[in-house]
């Protein structure tokens, strides 16, 4: 039986005269892909021209750089928010060096960062299993602590940004967790996705995603467990992206201990890739959809971040995605499975 997925590329080119070809004509390929979900497109160009840079991280512990940070051990009690007492009698949700308070700056009613270890600068080697296990563990259960306060709230995220350029305001490791009516377009365009394939297929997109990766062999990576890990068709990441697909959650309530096992574990694996890269920064989003479905199921997209240049720290991201809402990728997501499989 045919698959009703399909995967769609247009390939092109541009020829120009190239000055440092004695201005011969010089043939550079190009590809439009179109997400088979969605329908949004996405560009894969500039191969091989963009680097990850290395950053300095010795330099972001220096007191002039470093500057306040209330995340910091010394300063946590004192400067940082308290829960109400519906949300937590104590005040905050504390696992060994996680520590879960209330967003200063929150996304929705209910708004939480967990502030992941003591130390200010952590390079993602020392992102340990016990530390990931614990942040997880804590953020997921904050959040099915907020479901059961408020159900009128049905989708519920984590996101994370980690290092220079990810956008985060501190480099202080730490995530964001929150509840909400309005989360994002790409989780809407999704979710709405998702159901009208189901309507139309009697089958769940991402199973079949699953299989047919699988099948084609080119942008599966492996299983752990309950998670099944890929390479994306259409990257959001200008150095690829990564997604983990966990079928058998739908929503926040079935996202136990052993998913929380298996995500650290595929996540570790994703950074001593990332570490063996060269690569320093990332964001990554952990999406879960509202309870009573069974057509969109839990999923993390990772994608690494990157200055182009630290003489400019021009940001990889530009006109592309800030104002025509379209992802660019430097690297094949075929090629990028390969690279990322050996981890596995």
């Amino acid at each position: 039986m045919p698959s009703s997925i399909h995967f769609e590329i247009i390939e092109s080119e541009s020829t120009f005269l190239h000055p440092g070809k004695g201005f011969k004509p010089t043939v550079e390929k190009f590809e439009v892909r179109i997400d088979p979900l969605t329908g949004r497109t996405g560009h894969f160009s500039h191969f091989g021209a963009i680097k990850p840079q290395r950053l300095d991280l010795d330099s972001y512990s220096k007191p002039e750089v470093k500057g306040f940070c209330p995340f910091c051990k010394e300063n946590r009690d004192g400067k940082t928010p308290k829960f109400i007492e519906e949300v937590a009698p104590e005040g905050r949700f504390v696992k060994d060096e996680a520590f879960l308070i209330p967003n200063l700056f929150p996304y929705d009613i209910y708004s939480g960062v967990v502030v992941m270890t003591d130390d200010h600068v952590v390079p993602l080697g020392e992102l340990s299993e016990k530390r990931l296990t614990d942040v997880f563990s804590l953020g997921i259960e904050f959040l099915k602590k907020i479901k059961s306060i408020d159900a009128s709230l049905p989708y519920h995220l984590m996101t994370w940004n980690y290092m220079p350029p990810s956008g985060g305001g501190l480099v202080h490791p730490h995530q964001q967790y929150f509840a909400t009516q309005n989360p994002g377009n790409q989780f809407m365009d999704e979710l709405k996705a998702s159901e009208q394939f189901y309507r139309t297929n009697q089958l769940d997109y991402w199973s079949e995603l699953i299989q047919e990766e699988q099948k084609i062999g080119k942008r599966y990576i492996g299983s752990i467990e309950s998670s099944r890990w890929l390479s994306s068709f259409v990257s959001l990441g200008i150095l690829g992206e990564l997604m983990c697909i966990f079928p058998d959650v739908f929503c926040i309530d079935d996202f136990g201990n052993t998913h929380v096992n298996d995500l650290v574990a595929g996540l570790l694996k994703v950074f001593r890739y990332y570490g063996a890269s060269g690569i320093y920064s990332f964001n990554a989003s952990l999406f879960f959809g509202p309870e009573g479905q069974r057509f969109f199921p839990s999923h993390l997209r990772i994608v690494a971040r990157t200055f182009l240049n630290m003489r400019d720290y021009a940001p990889d991201l530009n006109f592309f995605q800030a104002l025509l809402s379209e992802p660019v990728c430097v690297m094949m997501p075929e090629d990028f499975c390969k690279e990322v499989r050996e981890y596995f």
